[in-house]
């Protein structure tokens, strides 16, 4: 017999898993709650389960999260992750610590399929999605590796998914995995601290509306379709316009009254003034806030990093024609850790021990944070 690994299960299938074991529904409640809220996963260690019943789940489950493999940190405190996911797989996983919060960037996909031109994910190829343990263990082990005490503060107050992969590819494990983040049994997180990144997949985008209405970032990187077309292929199949019409759409359930845009800045491609004039015509009057990040260089890729100083007049001018804009320089890029820097690893040979690529740090700019 195979043992069945309860990282798989939100609630919803936990209580299908212990019915047909014929127990009741409240059993998964309280497994839910020691797994994921107290980090346990000795089920001898919980308590308040009918010994029969513990004694039942050690022959029948077990509680495996992806297993750490690497434990970076970064000199601004940032850290990252790398999880091995088997059959030769690794992702990568960022914990990013801030004044008033803490947030943890989630993989969903080993590799991404979509292909954007500008982002190391992408050019490693696509492998397989993650399953619901492998996303949410990544929640699981981080918790862990801070120190974090379900009857402390927390560590980790934010959880976005936009590290390696589309998460609305992989649609039914991400909303399961979303499922336990928000359950007050598990992590108990607001609707409003955790954020689903898209490149613009417009139906599931739709879908995600109705079943699970989390904050919504959407990857921009243009104002038009042909600059898009050749950066974000996906733009081929919607469109921008396609993609702002989900975007109004999604506006009417989500937790907050805004979507949030990212704009990875890549020197003479996407910062024209054209282009500019191109983001106020797509954002004017709607609710939005356009996150502008620099470009952190890949190896091998032949985009560039516009200086700091033309990306803060970048950012000051949108502010000015009344787009609300913030200037992110991204952490964590001394281990590799920042926006569009997550790769598909293999654990074969020495692919992840490559030397870090190091950038010099600005503070943020006022009038353009």
């Amino acid at each position: 017999m195979v043992a069945t690994n309860l990282f798989d299960f939100d609630a919803a299938g936990l209580t299908a898993f212990f019915a047909e074991h014929g127990e009741k529904p409240f059993r998964a409640r309280q497994v839910l709650r020691w797994i994921h809220r107290f980090g346990q996963c000795d089920f001898n260690a919980m308590t308040d389960i009918a010994k029969s019943l513990r004694e039942k789940l050690l022959i029948e489950a077990v509680v495996v999260p992806p297993a750490i493999v690497s434990d970076k940190l970064s000199d601004d405190g940032t850290r990252k992750f790398l999880f091995d996911v088997g059959g030769g797989n690794a992702v990568e996983t960022v914990y990013i610590p801030e004044d008033d919060r803490g947030t943890l960037c989630v993989s969903t996909q080993a590799g991404c399929a979509l292909d954007c031109s500008f982002c190391s994910t992408g050019k490693q190829g696509f492998s397989r999605n993650l399953t619901v343990g492998e996303i949410i263990g990544q929640l699981w082990q981080a918790n862990r590796a801070l120190g974090a005490d379900a009857k402390g503060e927390r560590i980790i107050s934010n959880v976005v998914l936009m590290g390696m992969g589309e998460p609305l590819a992989n649609f039914d494990n991400v909303v399961a995995a979303l499922s336990i983040m928000l359950d007050d049994h598990g992590y108990g997180l607001s609707r409003r601290r955790v954020t689903v990144s898209t490149s613009g997949m417009v139906p599931q985008m739709d879908r995600l509306k109705d079943v699970m209405p989390v904050a919504l970032a959407v990857s921009l990187h243009a104002s038009n379709d042909a600059v898009r077309d050749e950066i974000v292929p996906l733009n081929k199949k919607y469109p921008l316009k396609s993609l702002m019409a989900a975007c109004q759409r999604y506006l009417v359930k989500a937790p907050r009254d805004f979507i949030t845009f990212e704009y990875v800045m890549l020197d003479g491609i996407n910062d024209s003034e054209e282009e500019l004039e191109g983001i106020v015509r797509l954002l004017s009057g709607k609710y939005a806030i356009m996150n502008m990040i620099p470009y952190n260089s890949v190896p091998d890729l032949p985009y560039r990093r516009p200086d700091w100083a033309k990306a803060a007049e970048i950012a000051r001018s949108l502010h000015r024609r009344g787009i609300l804009t913030k200037l992110r320089n991204s952490a964590g890029q001394d281990v590799d850790g920042g926006c569009g820097q997550l790769r598909a690893r293999s654990l074969k040979g020495d692919a992840a021990t490559e030397a870090p690529l190091r950038f010099e740090r600005r503070p943020p700019t006022p009038g353009a944070q």
